[in-house]
């Protein structure tokens, strides 16, 4: 059960990872209306660097690593066997922290949802690990 749940939570940052172009391109269009409706001059200029500033902010590149880099680790664990149950818990910490952070630096409703997905599926796996302790 928990192997299909990492399964999952790794479909999940691959599901975000692909997803992230489009988030970039509807910001971006999003900035030009706003700049539009404003009545103000687009300068390119002012536009490349609220894009710059914005793709700093939502920038999850670091949190799917570590997603997939805890994916790994955790199937390390679970292939060690023996009493690993405080090992588990300390990864769904972990797991945890990952997720919400993505779920902070959504701007969109695909990501928010996966943020939301992850959440669920970590509680899943430490209502099992628990079962291990």
């Amino acid at each position: 059960m928990i192997e299909q749940r990492l399964d999952a939570i790794a479909l999940e940052a691959d599901k975000v990872q692909a997803h992230m172009p489009e988030v970039i391109a509807w910001q971006r269009n999003r900035i030009i209306e706003k700049f539009t409706d404003a009545k103000i001059d687009l300068d390119s200029g002012r536009v490349e660097q609220e894009l710059v500033l914005l793709a700093q902010k939502m920038d999850v590149a670091e949190e799917l690593d570590r997603l997939n880099s805890h994916v790994s680790e955790t199937r390390k664990i679970l292939k060690k066997g023996g009493a690993q149950g405080r090992r588990l818990d300390f990864m769904m910490q972990e797991f945890n922290r990952e997720a919400n952070t993505l779920g902070s630096k959504s701007i969109n409703t695909d990501v928010t949802a996966s943020a939301v997905e992850l959440k669920v599926l970590i509680e899943q796996m430490r209502e099992q690990i628990a079962n291990i302790e």
